[in-house]
């Protein structure tokens, strides 16, 4: 297992030189932040986040996220321009020396929560996602700001790429997944990147938007599309650990049995009666999820691939980017590292 964490680059609160003070921290998990969807990463970017990261004493192996352009999602005829620059990308990046590059398919809008700042009992802050708050949010009055939605939507512009969508459903966004993936895993198979797919978060559709990585049927059918070792995982326990559906230390014992997951974002939730949940800490009795069981299971299937700990709450008065404080990811971190360090010694 090696230990990484997300960083937003240079004008990210949290620095290099703090994220490696953290016990067992391997690698940096990053992009190239101020290139518009779809198009080429310059080779100078590329390289100077490379060399930002490895002065700092660290690996630059993971990349999340190459964004997949709308129209390929949308199966237009200008995918195939989208995708040979994702390819482009793909070359590039495996120059680089980076080995997985983590990438989602949700149609138009990445993790939604309806609040970024619950006060949880203990006082801290958390991320949340309550049902009927999301049932008074409408994305077309040009009022809804949510994380993981793409800034540079106009009202406009919104409601066209909604109005594309009603021409979507699952199985034609299952079809374009298929025909982006036949293009780009041959050459990841050529120079040696794994992609690895992020579940939607949450697992269901929102907005009237389909959303096909949400389950195991739904990843059985994935891992199919391209049965090759390249097609791969992010699994995120928390994406889909969300719902009572989805049997997460299943999930990770499975695909990690099979080598397929190439990442890990390892996080708890507290789902509550009406299907809601609340992010938590990362300690198992905090949440619904076991995430002693979970390591165990990744333990047991000897996976060598990359985690990080993911959404922490803000604790201690730290403030910055929801979700991405220092704190209490390190907590994590610590406390992931903890059960593995564990899990080795028992086994010997």
């Amino acid at each position: 297992m090696k230990m990484s964490f997300r960083w937003y680059g240079p004008d990210d609160g949290v620095t290099l030189e703090k994220i490696r003070q953290i016990p067992n921290m391997h690698s940096i998990v990053t992009a190239v932040y101020d290139v518009p969807v779809g198009e080429k990463w310059s080779r100078e970017s590329v390289f100077a986040l490379k060399k930002q990261v490895e002065d700092a004493g660290l690996h630059f192996e993971v990349i999340e996220s190459v964004p997949v352009h709308e129209d390929i999602k949308l199966g237009r005829p200008t995918r195939d321009r989208f995708i040979e620059n994702y390819i482009a990308n793909i070359r590039l990046l495996g120059e680089a020396g980076v080995k997985v590059i983590c990438y989602n398919f949700m149609p138009v809008f990445d993790w939604t929560r309806t609040q970024l700042d619950k006060v949880l009992a203990d006082g801290s802050n958390a991320l949340v996602y309550y049902k009927d708050q999301l049932e008074k949010m409408d994305p077309l009055t040009g009022e809804l700001s949510l994380p993981g939605w793409d800034s540079s939507y106009t009202k406009e512009s919104l409601k066209e790429v909604f109005d594309a969508y009603k021409e979507i459903d699952e199985e034609k966004l299952w079809e374009n997944l298929g025909y982006f993936l036949k293009a780009i895993i041959p050459v990841c198979e050529e120079v040696d990147v794994k992609m690895a797919i992020h579940p939607d978060d949450p697992p269901w559709n929102i907005f009237g938007l389909p959303r096909i990585i949400t389950c195991e049927k739904n990843l059985d059918r994935f891992l199919k599309l391209v049965d090759s070792k390249y097609n791969g995982l992010t699994l995120c326990t928390g994406s889909l650990g969300c719902t009572l559906n989805n049997d997460i230390v299943h999930l990770v014992d499975k695909y990690s049995a099979m080598g397929r997951i190439h990442f890990m974002h390892v996080r708890n939730v507290k789902i509550l009666e009406d299907g809601s949940f609340e992010e938590s800490a990362h300690f198992s009795p905090c949440g619904s999820l076991d995430v002693v069981a979970i390591m165990r299971a990744l333990h047991k299937n000897k996976f060598d691939g990359y985690l990080r700990p993911d959404h922490g709450r803000m604790i201690w008065g730290e403030t910055g980017r929801p979700g991405y404080g220092l704190y209490d990811r390190a907590l994590g971190a610590t406390y992931v590292n903890g059960i593995w360090e564990t899990l080795e010694k028992l086994d010997r």
